[in-house]
């Protein structure tokens, strides 16, 4: 675990990035943003609503309405948004003031959420925003030797058989670039491949044909329950032939209720640490935060955040 925390905290100081806290108020954040300095891992900035810039909200709000007054928004409203530290932070990455913000300590994951899709570029490539976590369970040889990315867990509800190939594809792809592994990617179920039939596997399986008509490389398989997944032994068992199962490391679940409830047991019945939800699907970097996260939580999000944000620098140079 502390090897590849290590890594991301490293790889972050190497380049580090400016990212935006709008929720100076935690204690948490600030905590962590003495941290972050001290280690040189970023060059965070706090936002609080008395130290917002008047010239730069009416430059937001002027670009925001741009965007969106087809939408049916008023300017007077969209002024009102730019008040709100967690916008303001948001118009500044997208604006290019910023690499990336981080929010959640405070701010639900819906409004994280909304702040994102609504203020960042969408990526046309995936086209979908959903989000992931780091998920590294101690003592755990299955996924990549304990680490897995797990996801959606924080955004969509009840995802299409497109939306979770495009929630697949998204997380393999964060795989690949910021974890460094050869992503094997399972959308779970509660059956393995025809065990079961119904429109939820059916919904399963159009989403894995999709995926793999969009990227024929990509390592993927479904339906799969959990254990066929994971454990070589059972998928032996249940499988004749798989590239993923037994050996999976991206794990997509059907919904948002399994997703979310999945990463909280995980985390609090096998100590593992979940770094996350990480937004997906944006041009620019961005990541939320639970509600109960801690300080190291807040920090490891930073260094994710400031390597996505170094991947994009190096994509357009």
């Amino acid at each position: 675990m502390e090897s590849i925390i290590k890594n991301l905290r490293e790889r972050a100081k190497r380049n580090p990035r400016k990212i935006i806290f709008p929720e100076a108020s935690d204690e948490r954040i600030r905590e962590a943003v003495k941290c972050i300095q001290k280690k040189k891992i970023a060059y965070p900035l706090l936002l609080t609503p008395d130290n917002l810039d008047h010239d730069k909200q009416e430059e937001f709000a002027n670009v925001f309405y741009e965007r969106k007054k087809t939408k049916g928004i008023s300017f007077e409203k969209v002024r009102e948004l730019m008040e709100s530290p967690l916008y303001y932070a948001a118009m500044m990455t997208r604006c290019g003031y910023a690499d990336g913000f981080v929010a959640g300590a405070k701010f639900t994951t819906s409004a994280v959420g909304r702040a994102a899709i609504n203020c960042l570029e969408i990526d046309r490539s995936i086209g979908l925003v959903s989000s992931c976590f780091i998920m590294i369970v101690p003592h755990c040889s299955y996924g990549e030797k304990g680490t897995f990315v797990y996801a959606d867990c924080g955004l969509i509800p009840y995802p299409t058989s497109e939306q979770l190939a495009n929630i697949a594809m998204a997380s393999a792809h964060f795989a690949k670039e910021i974890l460094e592994f050869l992503p094997r990617v399972a959308l779970l179920s509660f059956s393995t491949r025809s065990s079961a039939e119904g429109r939820w596997v059916d919904k399963i399986k159009e989403a894995v044909k999709i995926a793999r008509a969009r990227d024929p490389f990509l390592l993927i398989d479904g339906a799969l329950q959990a254990d066929a997944a994971l454990i070589p032994e059972v998928a032996k068992i249940k499988l004749d032939k798989s590239e993923v199962a037994g050996r999976a490391n991206v794990l997509i679940f059907p919904n948002l209720d399994a997703g979310n409830i999945c990463y909280k047991l995980t985390e609090r019945l096998a100590k593992a640490r979940a770094i996350g939800p990480i937004v997906l699907g944006t041009v620019q970097s961005c990541s939320d935060l639970s509600r109960g996260c801690s300080v190291d939580d807040i920090i490891d999000c930073t260094a994710v955040t400031v390597i996505r944000a170094q991947k994009r620098s190096d994509r357009h140079v």
